[in-house]
C-alpha cells in the first residue's frame, strides 16, 4: 500500500514538473486587439505568454473574472478570463483545448527562437520582387508616403522610403497592415499582421 501511495505521489510529482515546463512564459512583443462582455475592442501588446496564460499592454483593464477573447499576430485568437490587472495592462488565462495548448507550445517556441537568433522578420517564405514596386504607405495619424518595394513574401516586405517610422510603429502597406521592424541606410522592413494569400500578394502587384 505504502509503495503504491508512493507511486501515485511519484507520478503526481512528474505531471506537476510536466505542466509547469509546458506552461513557462515565454518574452513576446506582439501587437493585437481583445475584447471584453461589453463587446467594445481595445489595442493591446502582447508581453509574454505561455500556453496557460498571457500579459497585454492595454488601455483598459476590465475587471478580474471577466471573459476576454484577444486575437494576436502570428498567434490568432485566444480566450479566457482576466486573472489579474495591473498598472497599465492586465493577464488572462487561456482557456484552450490539449490540441490547442500544442499549437500555441510550438508558436511560441519558434517565436522564443527568433527572439534569440535576432531575427526581426519572418523568413520562413520565399522573397520576390513585385510585378509593380511601387505602392504607398499610410501611418496611423493618416500620413501617407510614396514608396518602392525592393522585395515582398507572405510575411513582409523591405521598402525603400524617404521616412522611417520607429521600430514596432504599425503600418498600412496598400491594404496590407503591419508593423515595422527594422531600419536600414535606404528604407524600413515590415511585418505584416497576418500571413498574406498569393491572392492578396497579386493584388498589391496590380497597385
Amino acid at each position: 500500500m505504502a509503495n503504491a501511495e508512493r507511486s501515485a505521489s511519484g507520478r503526481i510529482r512528474g505531471l506537476q514538473k510536466l505542466d509547469r515546463r509546458t506552461h513557462q512564459r515565454v518574452k513576446v512583443d506582439l501587437l493585437g486587439r481583445f475584447m471584453l462582455p461589453n463587446r467594445r475592442e481595445y489595442p493591446c501588446q502582447l508581453i509574454n505568454m505561455s500556453p496557460g496564460g498571457a500579459a497585454l499592454i492595454a488601455p483598459t483593464q476590465g475587471e478580474v473574472g471577466e471573459r476576454i477573447i484577444a486575437y494576436i499576430d502570428h498567434i490568432g485568437r485566444v480566450e479566457g478570463e482576466i486573472s489579474r490587472v495591473f498598472d497599465g495592462g492586465l493577464a488572462m488565462t487561456i482557456n484552450a483545448t490539449l490540441r490547442k495548448r500544442d499549437k500555441l507550445a510550438s508558436q511560441l517556441t519558434w517565436l522564443a527562437n527568433r527572439h534569440e537568433l535576432n531575427l526581426p522578420e519572418d523568413r520562413r517564405h520565399d522573397r520576390a520582387l513585385p510585378q509593380n514596386p511601387f505602392s504607398h504607405i499610410k501611418l496611423p495619424d493618416g500620413r501617407e508616403y510614396r514608396c518602392k518595394v525592393i522585395d515582398m513574401s507572405l510575411s513582409g516586405a523591405a521598402l525603400a522610403l524617404n521616412v522611417k517610422p520607429a521600430i514596432g510603429a504599425p503600418v498600412t502597406l496598400g491594404v496590407m497592415k503591419g508593423r515595422v521592424v527594422r531600419h536600414f541606410e535606404d528604407g524600413i522592413a515590415i511585418e505584416f499582421a497576418a500571413i498574406q494569400s498569393p491572392e492578396a500578394m497579386m493584388a498589391q502587384s496590380a497597385q
